[in-house]
């Protein structure tokens, strides 16, 4: 197995250390959104019984994930342009 140069072990850890940074900002994003939205829609208040406080948390978390996921074109086109730009020689 061949070894990386210091130059592809420097490109990949700026790729994962992008990567990263990009899902970090998505996940600030999406949770802010989030919240942004819960609380427009006062969706607390229609929370009255055992079954719907049970069924208000794996809704509000589909709505997160639908959100967070969204960004997922975004962060992939950033880390690609990224990595385009990197001299791997």
């Amino acid at each position: 197995m061949q070894q990386l140069t210091a130059v592809e072990l420097a490109n990949w850890m700026a790729l994962y250390l992008a990567a990263g940074f990009c899902c970090t900002i998505a996940l600030g994003l999406s949770c802010a959104m989030i919240m942004v939205e819960l609380y427009r829609e006062r969706c607390w208040a229609t929370v009255t019984s055992l079954r719907s406080a049970a069924l208000f948390v794996p809704k509000t978390w589909w709505r997160w994930q639908k959100l967070y996921v969204t960004s997922m074109p975004v962060t992939l086109g950033i880390v690609m342009l990224f990595a385009a730009s990197m001299s791997w020689r």
